[in-house]
C-alpha cells in the first residue's frame, strides 16, 4: 500500500510513533482526511531532515505543557526552524518551541535560513530514513540491513531499529539473524505485541514450536484485535497437532479479517478440520426379548 507516495514500513513506523492513527479493521488500515492531512506534515517535516522520532517528541512536549491532552497531529501547525520543530498549538497564532518551553518571536524565525554543513558523521535518524528507502526493493535489502545495523550500534535502545532489522533478515531468510534481532526487541519492551509476533513468526519458521506458541500467545493477549496473530498461533497449533486450539484461532482471524488476505485458507482449513469430525456410532434400538 502506497498513500501520498510513502512507503508501507515508512506508514507502519509513524503509526508506531503515534503521529497518525489509522482504523484499522478486517486486517486493513483506513486513514481518515485527517490522517492524510497530518501524513502530509510529518512528511514535509521529515524531508526537511527533522527526524519523525524528534517530531513525536516535539508533539508529546506540547501535550504535556498545554495541559496533557492528547492533540491529532492534524490540528497543530507545525514549523521547521533548522534541525528543530516548532509548533503552533490550537488557539495560539504563534509557534511554541517544547524543547526550550518558550515561545518564539519574529526575530527567531530568519525567513531564508543558512545551511549548516555538520563535519560529524551521519545520525542515527538518518541511518534509519535511509535503511527505511532501502527496504522497499529486495534488491537493496542488505544495505537496509547494513544502515540498520549502524542504527542500533549508535542507538541501541531504538526498538523500532531492532524490529526493522529483523524484518529485513526475515525477507533475506536469514532466520537466526531475524530471531537475534527480534529477542533484542522483546528485551528492550516485553510488553510490545510486535515484536513478540515477529519473534513467534520466526520461531515458527525454524521448527521451534513451543517457544513459538509462548510469543505469539503473548502477541494475541497484547494485540487481540491483529488477525495475522491469530493466523499464525493457529499455524503453530496446527503443528504442533493442537486441532482445536488451531481451530479456534482460524476463527478469530476469519472474525477480524473476514476478507483479509489469509480468508480463504483459513476457510479452506476449518472446512478441512470439519470433515476429519468423527460422527458417533449410532447405538440400535433392540426389541426385548
Amino acid at each position: 500500500m502506497r498513500i501520498l507516495g510513502l512507503e508501507a514500513g515508512r506508514l507502519r513506523y509513524w503509526e508506531r510513533l503515534r503521529l497518525v492513527r489509522p482504523e484499522a479493521r478486517w486486517g486493513q488500515r483506513f486513514y481518515s482526511f485527517g490522517d492524510l492531512i497530518a501524513l502530509r506534515s510529518i512528511q514535509r517535516i521529515t524531508l526537511n531532515r527533522v527526524p519523525a522520532r524528534k517530531l513525536r517528541r516535539a508533539v508529546t512536549l506540547v501535550e504535556q505543557q498545554f495541559g496533557g491532552l492528547s492533540l491529532p497531529l492534524q490540528n497543530l501547525r507545525l514549523v521547521e526552524l533548522g534541525r528543530d520543530v516548532l509548533v503552533v498549538p490550537p488557539g495560539a497564532d504563534r509557534p511554541f518551541n517544547p524543547f526550550r518551553q518558550q515561545w518564539a518571536f519574529p526575530f527567531d524565525m530568519p525567513a531564508r535560513p543558512a545551511k549548516l554543513h555538520s563535519m560529524a558523521g551521519p545520525t542515527p535518524e538518518e541511518f534509519f530514513e535511509t535503511a527505511l528507502s532501502c527496504e522497499t526493493k529486495q534488491d537493496t535489502l542488505p544495505q537496509a540491513i547494513e544502515n540498520y545495523l549502524r542504527v542500533v550500534e549508535l542507538a541501541p535502545d531504538w526498538i523500532e531499529a531492532h524490529i526493522n532489522l529483523g524484518v529485513a533478515y526475515y525477507q533475506m531468510g536469514q532466520l537466526s539473524d531475524a530471531r537475534a534481532a527480534f529477542v533484542a526487541a522483546v528485551a528492550l519492551d516485553p510488553l510490545s505485541g510486535i515484536s513478540r509476533y515477529n519473534l513467534g513468526c520466526t520461531l515458527e519458521e525454524l521448527g521451534e514450536y513451543d517457544e513459538a506458541v509462548d510469543h505469539l500467545q503473548r502477541a494475541a493477549r497484547a494485540m487481540p484485535g491483529h488477525a495475522d496473530v491469530h493466523f499464525n498461533l493457529a499455524l503453530a497449533y496446527e503443528k504442533r497437532g493442537e486441532r482445536r486450539s488451531a481451530r479456534d484461532h482460524w476463527t478469530l482471524y476469519l472474525r477480524h479479517a473476514p476478507n483479509g488476505t489469509w480468508a480463504e485458507q483459513a476457510r479452506a482449513r476449518l472446512r478441512r478440520y470439519s470433515s476429519r469430525r468423527k460422527t458417533a456410532v449410532p447405538i440400535p434400538f433392540r426389541r426385548p426379548s
